[in-house]
C-alpha cells in the first residue's frame, strides 16, 4: 500500500505572489483582506486534493538567518514589506492553525530550508512530498521522491525532474550552479557579473558539471559556444570566491533541527470557535456562512457571536461584541389554532414595537399572493400563521379573512410601532389584501444601509450573518433550486414555519443591535427617521400605482429599431468586407485586429484583444468606421431588447400599468434605483430614447407633469464650496457655464460663444466628478496641456472650488468617511490604500459623493413633502415615476396649472442652500413632451 504523500506549503511564497497577482480586497473597515483569502482558497483546495496526507504550511519566521551573516547584503535592497501586506500575516498565520493545519516558523533559518528538511527525511523514508511553491529555486530538491506543485497557475502545474530539465534546461542537481552562476534579484544573490541565464546555461550544458567541473575545466570555455566565451575564463576566476559564496546562498539547507516529526504535521479538524471569530473579523462572508451552519447542525453555539444590541465604537465598525455563553433557547410557534393566534394578537397589541413579515407565492409585489404572516415581540420569540398553503396533507389552517380582519387594526394603527426587513414589499403585499399599513418605524434594510452603505449587502442573510453572527435557513434549504423549486404555498409547515418565524426573529434582532449603533450617531439616526423611513410608503404607492405605457407605440418602435439594426448590420458587413457575428467578440476581434489591423488599445484577461465598448469608443476617435457602427448596432440593440421588446411583457395585466420596483438601499450616494424595468438608464440624448419615453402616456383626461431640478449638483457644490463666483451666478440667476466660460477664456459674458459654453459645461460637471486634464482633454478634443490650462483658470477664478476639494480629501482621510449636508456618510475604505490608483478613485468619490448624496437626499425629502401636500391639495394627481433629479406626476388636465403652482415650490423648498434650488416643470401627454 502506497503512503499518502507529505504535502509542504511554501507559505511566504504564495503570501507575496497572492499579494501581487490577486485583486485587492478590504474588509468594510479598510482591513486588506486579499492576500489571506488567496492564501487559504490554495490550501483548502490542496487539502480536498490530498485528503489523508501529512500537511505543513511553512512560513519565514522574522529576524535574520545564517545567510545573512554570510553575506551582509543578501535581499538587502529588497523593498520594505508593504504595509497592506504585514496586516495580514497575523491574520493569515491564526488562519491556518484554526483550520487545524501545522503551521512552521523556525528562526535562523528560511521557510525554503524548512521545507527541504522536511522534504528529504521524508524521500529518504520513501514517502513521497509535494512541495507547493511557486519559487524556482525549489527546484533543486527534486527528485525521484519529491515533485513540485504552483496552485496559482490555472491549471495547477506539476514538475518532476523531466519537467525540470524541460523547464531550465538542466536537471535538479545543477539548479543551484546555476543560480549561483547568474545569481537571483529576488534575494541579492551576487552570482558571476557579467553571467546571465543563457550563459549559465551554455556552461553548464557545454562543460557537463556544476562549478567545481567548470572551473576545473577553464581551458575549455573559450571553445563553447556562448557569447563573449573567450572573455569568460578571466570573469569566472576574478569573481571564483563570489561563485562559491552563491552557491552557499543559493543551497536550500536539508539538515535543519527541527523538534517535529512527521508523525506530527497530520492536520487536526478545523477549529470552528476560532475560526467563525476570525472569519467575521475579515468578512469571509460565505465561509462563515458554510461555519454557522455546521454550528446549527451540530447543536453547537456560534462562537464569538455578537450580543444583540452590544454598542459599538463608531458606527462605521463591525459588530464584534465578546462571544455569548450559549445561544438562547429559540420559542417558535406555527399557529394553527384560534386560540394560539387569540394569545398572540394579545402579544402584539401589548408589545411596544413587533416586527412582522409576509411570506408569498414570488417576488413581484404586484403579482405575488400572500400565503402566511410571521410576527416578533421579543428576541427568539417568534410565530408564523400559515393562511394558504395548498400542498396535500396540509394541516387545517385559520380562515385567512379572519385573520386578516383581526389584524387590520392593529397594522393600520400609525401609533403601533412596526419593524420589517424590507418593509415596502411587505406593505403592498398587504395593500392588495385590503390593509394599508401604518406605523412602520424601522427597516433593518435600510439601518444597515444608512448606517454604512458600503460594509455590506444590505438583505437579511448578509445582515444576521455580519451584526449578530447566525446563518439564517435560507430558501433554498427548504423550497429547493431551479426549476423544480418549490413556491412557499407547497412547503411544508414543519419547515414553512421555523423558517418565517426566524424572518420576523431576525428582523427584531437586527434592529435591536442596528437602532443602537445608529442612536450614537444622531446624525445617521436623523437620516434614518426623518428620510428614509417617511419615503417607504411613498415608494410603495408610486410602485402600486404604476405607469400607463402604449405597447402598440412600443411594438412599432420594435420593428423600427430591428430594421435599424439590419441597416447597421449590413454597413457593418461592407466595412468589413464579409459577413460575421457582431454579438461574438472572438469573431469581431478577428475582423478589427487580424483582418483590418486596427491598432490593439487593451486585452481581456486571457491575453486577446478586448472589444469592450470603451475600446470601439476610442478606436471611433481615431476615425475607424466600423468601430462607430458597431457602437451604434449595440445601442440600437439594447434599447430593443431591454424596452421596446420588454415593457410590453412587463405590463401587469391586472392594472394593465408598468410598476417599476424603487430600491432605497442599493447605490452608495443615497441615489435611488429601479429595476423591472430599469427606469434610470433610458438615454435622454438620443432620439431613439425619447421616442421610448413616448410610450409613457397620460391616460385620457389626464396630462403627465415632469418636474426636473436645474443644475443640482452645481448648485450644491456652489454651497458647500462657498465660492463667491459660483454663489454670485446662481443668486443672480445667470446661466453658470456661461459664467464659467467668460471666467475660464476671459471673455465678456456676451461674447462667450457656443462651443466656449459646451467647453465650460465640460468643466463644471468633470471636475466635480474629479475628472484629470488627461479626461478633460480627451472629452474637449484638445491637448493635456490646454486642458490643464482650463482647470488651472477655472481654479483660480473659483478658488472656493479647489479649497473645498483639498479639504474634503483631508476630511475623508482623517475621518474615513465624507458626509451630505444632511448628515448621510459615504465611508471610503479605499481612502488609505497603497496603491495609488484606488487611493485617486476614492478621494474622487470623496469630492463628488456629498454633492451625489445631497441631491438624493433632497429629492427624497421633495418626495416626501410632496406625497404629504397632494391627498390635502384635493387634486386628482399622483406620483409616478422619479428618475435622477426628476418627479414626474400623473394629474387631471383641467387641473395641471394648480399643481404645478403647490409642486415647484415644495421641490424647492426641500432644502436650505445658499442658492436657489431652480425646479422646471414641463406638462405633456407623454413623459417625452413633458420633460
Amino acid at each position: 500500500m502506497s503512503l499518502a504523500p507529505l504535502v509542504l506549503v511554501d507559505g511566504s511564497s504564495y503570501l507575496y505572489r497572492a499579494f501581487h497577482a490577486l485583486p485587492p480586497l478590504h474588509t468594510s473597515r479598510g482591513l486588506p483582506t486579499g492576500a489571506v483569502k488567496g492564501v487559504l482558497n490554495m490550501l483548502l483546495s490542496l487539502r480536498r486534493q490530498y485528503p489523508d496526507s501529512p500537511f505543513a504550511v511553512v512560513f519565514d519566521a522574522k529576524g535574520p538567518t545564517f545567510r545573512d551573516e554570510l553575506f551582509e547584503h543578501y535581499k538587502s535592497h529588497r523593498p520594505p514589506m508593504p504595509d497592506d501586506l504585514r496586516v495580514q500575516i497575523e491574520p493569515l498565520h491564526a488562519c491556518v492553525k484554526a483550520l487545524g493545519l501545522p503551521l512552521l516558523c523556525i528562526e535562523g533559518v528560511e521557510a525554503d530550508d524548512v521545507i527541504g528538511t522536511l522534504a528529504r527525511s521524508s524521500a529518504a523514508a520513501e514517502r513521497p512530498v509535494v512541495i507547493s511553491t511557486g519559487d524556482k529555486d525549489m527546484a533543486q530538491l527534486v527528485n525521484g521522491h519529491i515533485i513540485l506543485v504552483n496552485t496559482m497557475t490555472n491549471p495547477p502545474t506539476y514538475m518532476d525532474s523531466e519537467g525540470v530539465t524541460a523547464k531550465f534546461g538542466i536537471g535538479p542537481e545543477l539548479i543551484i550552479d546555476y543560480l549561483a552562476l547568474m545569481g537571483d534579484k529576488v534575494d541579492n544573490i551576487p552570482g558571476v557579473p557579467g553571467v546571465g541565464e543563457k550563459t549559465a546555461l551554455g556552461l553548464l550544458q557545454g562543460l557537463g558539471g556544476g562549478l567545481d567541473v567548470i572551473y576545473a575545466n577553464l581551458e575549455q570555455v573559450p571553445a563553447l559556444p556562448i557569447r563573449g566565451a573567450k572573455s569568460l575564463p578571466a570573469k569566472l576566476e576574478e569573481h571564483r570566491e563570489m561563485a562559491y559564496l552563491s552557491y552557499q546562498l543559493a543551497t536550500i539547507k536539508t539538515d535543519v533541527a527541527l523538534d517535529i516529526g512527521l508523525d506530527q504535521l497530520h492536520p487536526m479538524p478545523a477549529d470552528r470557535e476560532a475560526l467563525i471569530p476570525l472569519y467575521r473579523e475579515l468578512e469571509f462572508k460565505s465561509w462563515l456562512d458554510d461555519l454557522l451552519r455546521e454550528a446549527k447542525a451540530a447543536g453547537a453555539p456560534a462562537a464569538g457571536a455578537p450580543a444583540a444590541g452590544s454598542a459599538a465604537t463608531d458606527a462605521g465598525d463591525a459588530e464584534t461584541a465578546t462571544p455569548a455563553p450559549a445561544a438562547p433557547e429559540q420559542r417558535y410557534e406555527t399557529v394553527l389554532e384560534s386560540a394560539q393566534f387569540t394569545a398572540w394578537l394579545a402579544k402584539l397589541e401589548a408589545a411596544e414595537l413587533f416586527a412582522f413579515d409576509t411570506e408569498t407565492t414570488g417576488l413581484d409585489a404586484q403579482q405575488a399572493e400572500l400565503v402566511g404572516l410571521s410576527f416578533a415581540v421579543s428576541a427568539h420569540e417568534a410565530a408564523y400563521v400559515p393562511l394558504t398553503h395548498s400542498y396535500m396533507g396540509v394541516p387545517e389552517q385559520l380562515d385567512r379573512d379572519t385573520v386578516l380582519a383581526a389584524l387590520k387594526p392593529l397594522l393600520e394603527d400609525p401609533a403601533k410601532a412596526k419593524v420589517g426587513q424590507h418593509a415596502k414589499y411587505d406593505i403592498n403585499i398587504l395593500a392588495r389584501c385590503g390593509i394599508e399599513v401604518r406605523g412602520v418605524a424601522f427597516d433593518t434594510m435600510l439601518e444597515s444601509y444608512v448606517l454604512d452603505s458600503t460594509a455590506t449587502r444590505h438583505d437579511m442573510d448578509s445582515l444576521a450573518l455580519k451584526y449578530l453572527g447566525h446563518g439564517t435557513i435560507r430558501f433554498e434549504d427548504i423550497a429547493g433550486k431551479g426549476a423544480k423549486q418549490l413556491t412557499f404555498d407547497q412547503i411544508a409547515l414543519e419547515q414553512a414555519g421555523p423558517y418565517a418565524a426566524e424572518d420576523a426573529d431576525v428582523t427584531l434582532r437586527l434592529h435591536q443591535t442596528l437602532w443602537q449603533q445608529l442612536q450614537a450617531v444622531p446624525a445617521l439616526a436623523r437620516v434614518l427617521t426623518e428620510i428614509e423611513m417617511p419615503l417607504v410608503p411613498v415608494l410603495a404607492r408610486i410602485e402600486r400605482h404604476g405607469a400607463l405605457v402604449d405597447a402598440k407605440l412600443l411594438g412599432q418602435q420594435s420593428l423600427e429599431l430591428g430594421e435599424k439594426m439590419q441597416q447597421l448590420q449590413r454597413e457593418a458587413f461592407e466595412l468589413a468586407g464579409e459577413e460575421f457575428n457582431l454579438a461574438s467578440p472572438k469573431q469581431l476581434g478577428a475582423i478589427l485586429y487580424d483582418k483590418l489591423g486596427l491598432p490593439i488599445l487593451s486585452k481581456t484577461a486571457k491575453g486577446q484583444a478586448s472589444t469592450a465598448e470603451s475600446v470601439l469608443a476610442e478606436l471611433a476617435e481615431q476615425g475607424y468606421a466600423l468601430p462607430q457602427v458597431l457602437m451604434d448596432y449595440r445601442s440600437v440593440s439594447k434599447l430593443k431588447s431591454t424596452y421596446t421588446d420588454r415593457l410590453p411583457e412587463q405590463i401587469n395585466p391586472r392594472t394593465g400599468r408598468i410598476h417599476t420596483s424603487y430600491h432605497q438601499a442599493v447605490t452608495a450616494t443615497g441615489r435611488l434605483s429601479s429595476s423591472d424595468p430599469n427606469l434610470q438608464n433610458i438615454p435622454i440624448r438620443t432620439a431613439e430614447g425619447r421616442r421610448i419615453r413616448q410610450a409613457f402616456v397620460a391616460p385620457a383626461g389626464y396630462r403627465l407633469v415632469a418636474a426636473d431640478y436645474s443644475q443640482i449638483e452645481l448648485r450644491i457644490m456652489a454651497h458647500l464650496a462657498q465660492d463667491e463666483g459660483l454663489l454670485d451666478a446662481f443668486r443672480h440667476d445667470r446661466d453658470v457655464h456661461r459664467a464659467t466660460a467668460a471666467e475660464v477664456f476671459g471673455v465678456e459674458l456676451e461674447q462667450v460663444s457656443t462651443e466656449q459654453r459646451r467647453s465650460a459645461k465640460a468643466i463644471n460637471f468633470g471636475l466635480i466628478y474629479g475628472m484629470s486634464a488627461f479626461g478633460l482633454a480627451k472629452q474637449l478634443g484638445v491637448e493635456r496641456k490646454q486642458a490643464q490650462a482650463y482647470i488651472d483658470r477655472y481654479f483660480a477664478r473659483y478658488p472656493g472650488v479647489l479649497a473645498y476639494m483639498e479639504r474634503t480629501r483631508e476630511q475623508a482621510a482623517a475621518q474615513g468617511y465624507v458626509e451630505t449636508l444632511f448628515g448621510r456618510r459615504l465611508y471610503l475604505p479605499e481612502i488609505h490604500a497603497k496603491n495609488g490608483a484606488m487611493r485617486k478613485a476614492a478621494e474622487r468619490t470623496a469630492i463628488n459623493a456629498p454633492m451625489q448624496g445631497t441631491a438624493a437626499d433632497i429629492i427624497k425629502r421633495a418626495m416626501v413633502a410632496v406625497d404629504a401636500w397632494l391627498p390635502a391639495s384635493g387634486l386628482d394627481a399622483r406620483m409616478i415615476l422619479q428618475v435622477h433629479d426628476e418627479l414626474v406626476l400623473e394629474v387631471r388636465e383641467d387641473q395641471v396649472e394648480a399643481l404645478k403652482a403647490g409642486l415647484l415650490p415644495l421641490m424647492s423648498g426641500a432644502a436650505a442652500l445658499d442658492v436657489p434650488l431652480l425646479v422646471e416643470a414641463g406638462v405633456g401627454s407623454n413623459w417625452d413632451e413633458a420633460h
